[in-house]
């Protein structure tokens, strides 16, 4: 939790309660699994796996709760997209031009349900959080994500973009 808190401005008891919650998903998770330890190694070594999941889950949960889940997608970041330093000029431009026929394809071709949640997941947000925001499961979003990225490659293909059959 100290490795990632300065990260995310998290101390005091804020930061007291998230490991504490942490520890105590971890401990539940653990007693609900111990019959799956086969002793291939630690037991420690096994159990800290499930600690880290629960700190990285309740760290992130608790940014984007906090960060008021703001999905918006401005311009500038469309530049940050590919890290154009030490870029050949030609390379940029192509790039660029690349990065707009997907912006293009993400403002025409998607509904607005698979705008939010490409923009969301690009952004960073956990799937979770995306799901409870459109009161959808974990394999909803995962469905309206890969039918997204059918469309802009679909898009891009047939914009000479990308190589390749069209699909589906």
């Amino acid at each position: 939790m100290a490795r990632r808190a300065s990260r995310l401005r998290l101390a005091g008891p804020e930061l007291d309660d998230i490991a504490h919650q942490a520890a105590a998903d971890a401990l539940l998770a653990i007693c609900g699994k111990i019959q799956t330890f086969r002793g291939d190694c630690k037991f420690t070594t096994w159990a800290y796996k499930f600690v880290m999941f629960d700190v990285t889950a309740k760290v992130s949960r608790h940014f984007w709760q906090r960060a008021g889940a703001s999905v918006a997608f401005d311009e500038d970041d469309w530049d940050r997209l590919p890290a154009a330093g030490g870029l050949e000029p030609e390379t940029h431009v192509e790039r660029r031009d690349l990065l707009d026929a997907v912006h293009r394809a993400v403002d025409e071709k998607l509904t607005a349900k698979q705008r939010f949640v490409f923009v969301a997941l690009l952004n960073g947000m956990p799937t979770d959080d995306v799901a409870d925001q459109l009161g959808a499961t974990h394999n909803a979003i995962y469905k309206v994500m890969f039918d997204a990225r059918r469309k802009l490659r679909t898009a891009l293909v047939d914009a000479g973009y990308l190589p390749g059959a069209k699909l589906g």
